[in-house]
């Protein structure tokens, strides 16, 4: 069984970040000065669409699986936790987020799909929607987990710093992002926002099963 993997295009007929090689193939071929790159992981994609195809030109952008020493070395994760994760179709796309119990993986939001937004904008909400749920039930010691480093970093800005443009079809996401952004202002994080290790773990628990 092949391995999944992520392609990015920063050059061809739509530019972003695609999990179907068919699908990436159809942005870049017979594109002039097409520039693609393919990754073993979503979130190591999209810090690299983020960023210059000179940076990753004629590197080797897959790793190999951890052997077992290297996910001994991850631990395990927290079960007495609430885990979250987005999913978008496209790049911009629809796009939805949610949270689940880590130990069972039983719901416990879902929102969207919402117009025109992005993985990691979904990201970010879906953190954000953790914690005001568990601050409103008095579980400020619950850790969260997230596989995106993205959307850690924003919670810690108190700022969703997506460069996305927004418009009619999306106005309702700006609105649900400034929201979020308030709430950050005005609460102090007591929950461990803690990153969900993809390659010793597996898929996060609140994973989506669409890659």
């Amino acid at each position: 069984m092949s391995k999944k993997k992520f392609y990015v295009v920063w050059n061809g007929r739509k530019k972003g970040v695609f999990t179907s090689w068919n699908v990436c193939k159809k942005q870049i071929e017979g594109f002039e000065n097409a520039q693609y790159k393919s990754f073993s992981n979503l979130e190591e994609a999209e810090v690299a669409f983020s960023k210059k195809y000179e940076e990753y030109k004629g590197k080797n952008t897959t790793k190999p699986v951890l052997s077992a020493k290297e996910k001994a070395s991850f631990g395990t994760p927290i079960l007495e936790s609430i885990a979250v994760d987005a999913a978008c179709s496209g790049n911009p796309g629809a796009m939805e987020y949610r949270g689940v119990f880590t130990h069972n993986k039983k719901e416990i939001f879902k929102k969207g799909p919402f117009k025109n937004g992005t993985n990691n904008i979904g990201e970010f909400l879906a953190l954000v929607h953790g914690i005001a749920l568990l601050k409103g039930k008095n579980k400020e010691d619950i850790p969260i987990y997230s596989d995106s480093k993205i959307a850690m970093s924003w919670i810690k800005q108190k700022r969703c710093k997506t460069n996305i443009h927004f418009n009619d079809t999306n106005k309702d996401l700006l609105e649900l992002i400034k929201r979020a952004e308030n709430w950050l202002k005005e609460n102090t994080i007591k929950n461990p926002i803690l990153k969900w290790e993809t390659k010793a773990w597996g898929e996060i628990p609140a994973d989506f099963g669409r890659k």
